[in-house]
Order: C-alpha cells, then sequence, then structure tokens
C-alpha cells in the first residue's frame, strides 16, 4: 500500500499483500511460459532448416533469404536476423528432442546462445544449463562460469568429509567447495599479504560470494571470539541458508602446512559449539584457502583432525591454463565485435531496402 486508509477492515494489509503476491506469482508464470514457447518456436524453426540443409543441401545464401523475407512478414519482431538463424539451426541439432522437458527450455534466449558459443559437449550443456534455471545466473554469470570450468571445480578440493559427516551430509558438504577458487577480479599480485587479500575480498565481496557459490550470506570478517579470556580471529565467516550451515574460511599466502589444519579444526569447533543450532544447522565444516599444496600432506592432516574440513587451492594473478585456455584472446575478441557489427549494418542495410 502506498497510502494510509482509513475505514478499512484491520486484515486489508495482508489481504492486499497476498494479491500483491499472486499476482507476481502469475506475471512470473506468463514470462516463463512464454519464454518457453518463444524457444519451442527457435527450436521448431532451427529443426526445419536443419532438415532442409540435411536434404536438399541449401546453403547459406537460402538462409540470407529466408531472414529477409521472415522480418519483411514480420516487422516487429525481434530475432529473426541471419545470425539468430544459424543460432537455431545450431539449437536444433544440438538438442534433437524437443526440449519442452530438457533444462534449457527454462533459459532465456541469450543463455542458449552463450551454451552453443562457449561449449560443444551435450552433457556440460545440460550441466550448465540445470544450474543457471536453479540459481537464477545471469547470462553474464553463466558465461563467467563456463569461463571458469566451474564443473571441474565443484566438490573437487581434498576433504575429510566422508569421515567427518554422514554419508548425506558429506555430499551435501563437498558440494560447495571448489578447486580452485579463481579471485582474478582482484588487483593483487604475488607479493600480497594475507591482510591485503584479505581486504581485497571484502572490497568485491558480491562476486567472492559468486565465487563460493549459490546461497553464501557474509556473517563477518576477522569474527572475534573469546575462550577464557584469550582472543581469537576468524579470517571470515560465512552462513549457507541453502544447506544452513556456518562455513569457516582461512586465507594462506603460502603452501599447505599441516598445523594449519589444527587451527581451522579449532575455529570450526568453536563455531559448532557456540553460534550453531544443533536441531536447525548442519553441521559447521571449515574450508582452507591456499597458494598451492602438496595432497599427501593434505590426506594426514585431515586425517588426524575429526572437524570437517577441506583445503582448495586459489588464485588470483593468472588463470590456471585449461582455463585461460578458453579466455578469448584480444584479437579474438576484435574479431567478434567486427562480425557483430558487420550483421548489424547488414541488418540495417536490409531494413532500408525493405522500406524503400
Amino acid at each position: 500500500m502506498t497510502e494510509k486508509t482509513v475505514g478499512l477492515p484491520e486484515d486489508y494489509p495482508q489481504f492486499l499483500d497476498e494479491l500483491e503476491a499472486q499476482v507476481r506469482r502469475a506475471r512470473l508464470r506468463a514470462t516463463r511460459a512464454a519464454n518457453t514457447e518463444l524457444l519451442i518456436l527457435y527450436w521448431t524453426l532451427g529443426h526445419s532448416l536443419l532438415e532442409r540443409q540435411r536434404v536438399h543441401g541449401w546453403g547459406s545464401k537460402v538462409v540470407d533469404q529466408l531472414a529477409r523475407d521472415l522480418r519483411s512478414e514480420f516487422p516487429h519482431m525481434r530475432g529473426l536476423s541471419r545470425r539468430n538463424l544459424f543460432y537455431m539451426r545450431s539449437f536444433a541439432d544440438a538438442w534433437p528432442q524437443e526440449i519442452v522437458q530438457q533444462p534449457v527450455a527454462q533459459l532465456p534466449w541469450g543463455h542458449v546462445t552463450v551454451l552453443l558459443d562457449k561449449l560443444d559437449n551435450r552433457e556440460l550443456r545440460d550441466w550448465y544449463a540445470a544450474r543457471a534455471a536453479e540459481h537464477g545466473w545471469s547470462r553474464h554469470v553463466l558465461t563467467h562460469q563456463i569461463a571458469g570450468q566451474l564443473h571441474r571445480r565443484v566438490g573437487a578440493a581434498p576433504s575429510n568429509f566422508p569421515d567427518q559427516l554422514p554419508p548425506q551430509d558429506s555430499d551435501l558438504a563437498q558440494q560447495l567447495v571448489r578447486d580452485p577458487y579463481i579471485f582474478d577480479f582482484l588487483d593483487l599480485d604475488e607479493r600480497a599479504a594475507e591482510r591485503e587479500l584479505e581486504a581485497a575480498l571484502m572490497t568485491r565481496l558480491e562476486q567472492v560470494l559468486l565465487e563460493l557459490g549459490h546461497g553464501f550470506a557474509f556473517v563477518g570478517r576477522q569474527y572475534h571470539f573469546t575462550v577464557d579470556h584469550d582472543d581469537f580471529y576468524i579470517d571470515l565467516l560465512f552462513f549457507n541458508w541453502i544447506q544452513s550451515r556456518f562455513v569457516v574460511v582461512e586465507l594462506k599466502i603460502g603452501r599447505f602446512e599441516p598445523e594449519y589444519a589444527g587451527k581451522l579444526g579449532f575455529y570450526v569447533s568453536w563455531v559448532d559449539a557456540n553460534l550453531r543450532v544443533a536441531d536447525r544447522h548442519a553441521p559447521t565444516i571449515g574450508i582452507l584457502l591456499c597458494a598451492g599444496r602438496n595432497d599427501n600432506v593434505v590426506r594426514y592432516s585431515l586425517a588426524g583432525t575429526t572437524a570437517p574440513l577441506a583445503v582448495a587451492n586459489y588464485t588470483y594473478d593468472t588463470l590456471p591454463e585449461p582455463i585461460r585456455e578458453l579466455v578469448p584472446t584480444d584479437s579474438e575478441l576484435a574479431d567478434a565485435v567486427d562480425a557483430t557489427w558487420d550483421e548489424l549494418t547488414t541488418d540495417r542495410a536490409d531494413g532500408d531496402t525493405a522500406q524503400s
């Protein structure tokens, strides 16, 4: 309500809130339904075009003419450009069966083109489509996660979760950790101290939460607590509301050392005993972020603690080689810009010709 009302039933504000919520839900359902119908149309057009090209060997000139004729017939409808028709053909080729029940059917068309451009594997396309739909990723976030090879990093950090947590909870906790964490948005070099890294992470908290994963909420930095008048400080404390658990994060600028596990385990035990509500929260876990590690040293160290811990690498100055290979070079970006400009000018010329 925007104005104070007089003489209305006492429960009117609550009733109005309920109606407004119903309207919003209906509008959202309508938007999703319209998006699904658009994707079905694009898939159908692409499938028809693909079949014609397979049977009759139609080339790009026919596609050019189709784009002109379709835009002439439907001048107010977007998405009928030559470039988009080729995307539709690729769409139908990538998902040969009807897409209504596929995760990709829940995504906007711009997300679909990202999947087609960045990935050539059906399994990976479905993996990223499902997560984009589940977590509500924007197109930019989807592109970022693909470039960072999220599918390889989720759950990849060594941990003792299987030994310290019940099986189902262990699997859930493992999905919260990544290896490596990529903080390439930080303006730091290898000489940065731990406090500098920590401060830089806090200045880019939104991007940090994105890199940590879905459902993370920030609780505190240098979280202070005392034990019998002794002071202690947790580097970073988070809460994952999806799994309903606290996550203790410790930062180390060097390689992993066995003593780090003991300190992190102490922090996890304290949070579990003093912040966690046993009947509401899952067990607390700890993640140690370091610049490098010996996996055997990590394995022996984690075997010696009862606290559920994971050890993950991070990088912020250069991307790992497999990931760097996916990032376009300056020349590739320039070529993409040129191609887009050529298409825009061609579309504009076609429009001028149609009007004259």
